[in-house]
């Protein structure tokens, strides 16, 4: 699982749109879990499986995609995209960003740096790891078309739609084990469908990045976390 944002992403969003009470709007909510730092948001999620385990926790959440959301012209004063602006279409869904949200609204795209800071030795591990699946991927054509993460505050400067575009990074810390470690690795979809193609976990860097995260790492191994937040105000 994802770590959940932390509470002073809330606290910061409150302040930067100046409103102690903001009516959110979550685009690409998936499972809710981004949407639980508020006591009233409204997901948006075009998956029926993940709006199903949203409502499950409480949140209204409503059928659409960061190009459709189907919502009211500014009904929010905060809308949020955890982990998903790189794959929106940016020329339809910033203007339906900035459609929902009110005059001085303020849009946050923020994601989690990934791996979080757990060791040095784990994250050499975890590079190999990474330039191996990410050029097996390209070889078989299996890597996914997005806009790079690097290149947000760019885009969101060049739309022209936005008065002012800013980049704050929060950190926090967890705990966890190896296990973990490995399956967060192990869970992106183009790791998936190498496996499933029958690449070998030796050739992906899996085997290795288990044998350094079980000899580096206690079950309650402290991971620093950076989570880095693009504000956009309308």
């Amino acid at each position: 699982m994802r770590p959940r944002p932390p509470q002073e992403l809330a606290d910061l969003l409150r302040q930067w749109s100046g409103s102690a009470n903001p009516a959110v709007v979550d685009i690409g909510c998936g499972t809710g879990l981004s949407s639980t730092i508020w006591p009233e948001v409204t997901g948006v999620e075009p998956s029926a499986e993940m709006r199903a385990i949203a409502a499950g926790r409480g949140i209204n959440v409503v059928d659409g995609t960061g190009e459709e959301t189907g919502l009211p012209d500014g009904c929010a004063d905060i809308v949020t995209v955890s982990h998903a602006l790189h794959w929106f279409d940016a020329a339809r869904a910033f203007p339906e960003i900035t459609r929902i949200l009110r005059p001085g609204g303020v849009l946050a795209a923020f994601d989690f740096d990934w791996p979080p800071a757990v060791d040095p030795e784990v994250d050499a591990a975890y590079r190999e790891f990474e330039a191996a699946h990410t050029a097996l991927e390209a070889e078989r054509g299996l890597r996914p078309t997005f806009a790079p993460k690097s290149e947000h505050l760019r885009r969101l400067r060049d739309s022209g739609l936005f008065q002012h575009v800013n980049e704050v990074c929060l950190h926090m810390k967890e705990t966890g084990g190896a296990d973990r470690f490995v399956d967060f690795a192990s869970s992106q979809g183009g790791v998936i469908a190498l496996l499933e193609e029958g690449v070998s976990e030796d050739a992906l860097g899996l085997t290795r990045l288990r044998e350094v995260t079980a000899r580096r790492m206690t079950d309650r191994s402290t991971w620093w976390w950076t989570c880095r937040v693009r504000l956009a105000t309308r």
